[in-house]
């Protein structure tokens, strides 16, 4: 009779479900369980704290903040912390995890356990964090000093094999500090637009580079690199920094120079930057030349090759961009300050048919000997000029070679540049005959000595094929 009770049949029921909802919740309870047991054994622990602040005293990144950042993105106990970032990695469809303030990570290392906070510092600017390790101080003594390097050596792989995060930094406060924001540019030296033999001693100049620590410090020099891009507007300058960027896997440093009060504060943001990377100042040409900012003169020249270099800017490469250099101050440009000038001509008909290639997919077609003529002719245009035509006509070449006719009949004309070849030399060595480059969307690479010699044969206009490509260690 008393299982046909309705009362009791209803408390069967909600019995029932509480069982279910029990069950359903189990793994919760096991989460609350080992974590009240966990503080319940802390209380019979002594723990020691090591502070991991991302800058240091002279507000210079800490490099073994970045290290350990990198080891603890890289564990798959981030994936168990209370709280965790979702957020857009490089590609579009890419979901990756970053720590969360306040976030504790657990971490096993010889048998003990350790634990990391992410803490966001009071006292300095809102960028500024610190790590935390907590650590028994009876593990500290066994643990501690191999732990550490372990982090070191799996910072280092990360970063070997390339799954670093590049950053972009820009000095857009008024405090003077950086601010970064991810570096996804998608430019590579095998999607510039530039004769593959001239990309091919780029890259090879590079890799000499990362190579030549101990010879550098061995001859008493800073380990850096500096490059000046010259050229028209347009020409892929800031296209060839992100390639090097990719390519060297480096962060980059864009100074605005307007927005630098004084020679100090330039010298300040240098002092902040950390090694491998790319220090980038673009326009400088017309920064010197219009007097668009506070920065002297004597402060950019003591910015390239300054005290100051030896003392943060190892392992760094430093790129100046200018539209022209014929009317800029010669200690400017002199070896040492500009190891490497690249020149950034407007397109030619060669150019063009990479340009054509690359775009819209086409090798050859009846209007480019149009085209030809009317390069032949002293008419041109800018490779972002001649890419944007096509893209806004990329589904009909033939409209598409057609708009650039138009452009390069009108807007084009008077813009062509003489030819220029160039020749392969090392350290004053004898100097190697090369194909010439035409025109030159390709570019031409040369060092600061040839400088008057390629100045002059432009304003003379000849055809003689000369020109240099040097690689100054």
């Amino acid at each position: 009779m008393i299982l046909f009770n309705p009362i009791f049949l209803i408390i069967l029921i909600f019995f029932i479900f509480y069982l279910i909802r029990v069950l359903v919740y189990v793994s919760g309870l096991i989460y609350w369980v080992k974590k009240w047991l966990r503080i319940f054994e802390d209380c019979f622990h002594v723990y020691q704290f090591f502070r991991v602040p991302e800058l240091n005293e002279s507000t210079q990144e800490n490099p073994l903040y970045r290290k350990v950042s990198l080891y603890l993105h890289s564990l798959s106990a981030i994936e168990d912390s209370d709280f965790t970032n979702l957020i857009t990695g490089e590609k579009p469809n890419d979901i990756v995890l970053r720590l969360n303030p306040k976030q504790i990570i657990e971490d096993d290392f010889l048998g003990a356990r350790v634990f990391w906070l992410n803490e966001k510092t009071e006292f300095s600017s809102n960028r500024s964090r610190t790590l935390i390790l907590k650590i028994r101080r009876a593990d500290k003594r066994r643990i501690l000093s191999p732990y550490l390097q372990h982090i070191h050596t799996v910072a280092d792989e990360i970063e070997q094999q390339g799954k670093r995060d590049l950053k972009l930094f820009m000095n857009v406060d008024p405090d003077g500090r950086w601010r970064s924001v991810p570096f996804t540019h998608p430019s590579t030296f095998d999607t510039i637009t530039m004769e593959d033999d001239l990309k091919d001693k780029i890259k090879s100049d590079l890799e000499s580079f990362l190579r030549a620590k101990q010879y550098y410090h061995r001859l008493g020099r800073v380990w850096k690199r500096s490059f000046l891009l010259y050229g028209p507007s347009g020409t892929g300058k800031s296209s060839f920094v992100a390639a090097m960027a990719n390519f060297l896997c480096y962060d980059v440093y864009d100074i605005d120079l307007s927005k630098v009060p004084s020679d100090s504060d330039l010298k300040f943001l240098l002092l902040q930057t950390t090694a491998k990377s790319i220090v980038l100042i673009e326009d400088l040409d017309r920064f010197l030349t219009e007097r668009l900012t506070a920065v002297s003169l004597s402060g950019v020249l003591n910015f390239m090759d300054g005290i100051l270099n030896s003392c943060c800017a190892d392992e760094r490469v430093m790129v100046f961009t200018m539209n022209k250099k014929d009317h800029i101050d010669p200690n400017v440009l002199r070896p040492g300050r500009i190891d490497v000038h690249i020149n950034f001509p407007l397109c030619d008909f060669s150019a063009f048919k990479t340009l054509a290639n690359s775009y819209l997919g086409v090798k050859d077609h009846k209007l480019f000997p149009q085209v030809q003529e009317i390069f032949d002719n002293g008419a041109s245009l800018s490779p972002a000029e001649i890419g944007e035509l096509m893209i806004a006509n990329r589904s009909s070449p033939s409209r598409a070679i057609r708009s650039v006719i138009s452009a390069l009949q009108t807007d084009g004309e008077g813009r062509g540049n003489g030819k220029i070849g160039r020749q392969l030399g090392n350290n004053g060595e004898d100097l190697d005959e090369l194909e010439p480059v035409v025109g030159l969307c390709t570019g031409s690479f040369q060092t600061v000595k040839d400088f008057g010699k390629l100045y002059g044969l432009l304003r003379l206009k000849n055809k003689r094929k000369s020109g240099s490509f040097d690689v100054a260690q």
